[in-house]
């Protein structure tokens, strides 16, 4: 059985922990400097201040997902689990950003550090290093970027073994929503749910809020078995 372990999300207004019931404020429009930063990390991403706003909103989410699901995952101690995300536009903005900076500098020149977030999968990659992930990553470029769909592939890889467990979420310009999906064992007896009902979840939940609030009443009622 594939369960929910933990919950991350990020949004202009606040982020936190579904099941440790962590909520803060955002002042800064998703910034995250001074105190909002310290809140949220427990080691601040490297060269954070370079990184695209989606990369910043999908590490947020990621690092709150496995706090909230008690793992310390981290470049100095690796764990077997793989990412899958997806969004609405894919890597767009980074491409605007990056083509509009060619097209200032006359053509010749374009900054490398804009380059690197042209790809959709990019801020997984970065999100995948700051937090020390050896499983698989995949973006899955769906036509309705559904939550719900890059859980049902994230169930289906944990079936076949692929990874110890996988991260699976949604970003755009205005938020970010990740959960940590593992298989059934002693570690989160009384998580959120299983799969299935996390799949129903993100089917009828349009928002971050809404989903933060259907998930945080599912905390508890579930027992692996």
């Amino acid at each position: 059985m594939v369960g929910v372990a933990g919950i991350g999300w990020i949004t202009r207004q606040a982020f936190g922990c579904v099941g440790r019931g962590e909520r803060t404020s955002l002042s800064d429009d998703v910034g995250l400097d001074g105190p909002a930063r310290t809140a949220l990390f427990d080691r601040v991403p490297r060269n954070f201040g370079r990184l695209d706003r989606v990369s910043r909103l999908t590490i947020a989410s990621v690092s709150l997902a496995l706090r909230d699901a008690g793992c310390t995952a981290s470049p100095e101690r690796k764990q077997d689990i793989g990412i899958i995300g997806t969004g609405p536009s894919g890597s767009l903005s980074a491409d605007l950003s990056y083509f509009r900076d060619y097209l200032e500098c006359g053509r010749k020149l374009a900054r490398g550090n804009l380059f690197i977030y042209t790809l959709p999968s990019s801020p997984l990659g970065e999100a995948a290093i700051h937090t020390g992930l050896l499983g698989p990553l995949l973006y899955l470029a769906d036509k309705r970027a559904s939550l719900s769909s890059v859980l049902g592939t994230a169930a289906e890889m944990l079936s076949l073994c692929e990874a110890e467990a996988m991260l699976a979420g949604r970003t755009d310009e205005e938020g970010s929503f990740y959960v940590l999906l593992q298989r059934g064992s002693e570690s989160i007896s009384g998580g959120f749910c299983d799969a299935d009902q996390a799949y129903a979840i993100a089917e009828r939940s349009a928002s971050i809020d809404q989903l933060v609030e259907e998930f945080k009443a599912m905390k508890g009622k579930w027992v692996l078995s």
